[in-house]
């Protein structure tokens, strides 16, 4: 190669463009809440399922990725209550015997609810549309 050649650089090929967030600002915000509201089970239990369908039903309306991000938060938490309704029974029906199961289970439940909670906060609020990996679609 002489002095006089230059070598150009090779330009890699084009990535393809991340899809636009869903949603205005405040859509994105209302989205993270229905999702976020479920954590007031801490206080109430049944607010997992309160919270999310007390968003759900102010916006569904007027914004439709809350409407969308709402019935996942909801379906979710339902589908939880419902789980946790099941341990329930089966630790009374097993007179307590049950609970060597259940505790675990329950346990597992717990943390991966949390999480998920979390993880489905974060991406609606980045806009993405989050589906839960386990969930009952009762609400549609």
């Amino acid at each position: 190669m002489n002095e006089n050649e230059s070598v150009t650089p090779s330009t890699p090929p084009p990535q393809p463009a991340a899809p636009p967030p869903s949603g205005t600002n405040d859509e994105r915000m209302w989205a993270m809440l229905a999702h976020i509201s479920a954590l007031s089970a801490f206080i109430t239990g049944i607010g997992c399922v309160l919270g999310p369908l007390i968003v759900w039903l102010i916006k569904r309306e007027t914004m439709p990725f809350v409407d969308e991000q709402g019935k996942e938060a909801l379906n979710f938490n339902i589908t939880a209550v419902i789980v946790v309704v099941a341990l329930w029974i089966f630790t009374i029906l097993t007179i307590g015997i049950g609970a060597l199961i259940t505790v675990p289970v329950g346990l597992v439940l717990f943390l991966g609810w949390f999480v998920l909670t979390i993880v489905a906060a974060v991406k609606a609020n980045s806009g993405e549309h989050y589906r839960y990996p386990v969930s009952l679609r009762l609400v549609k």
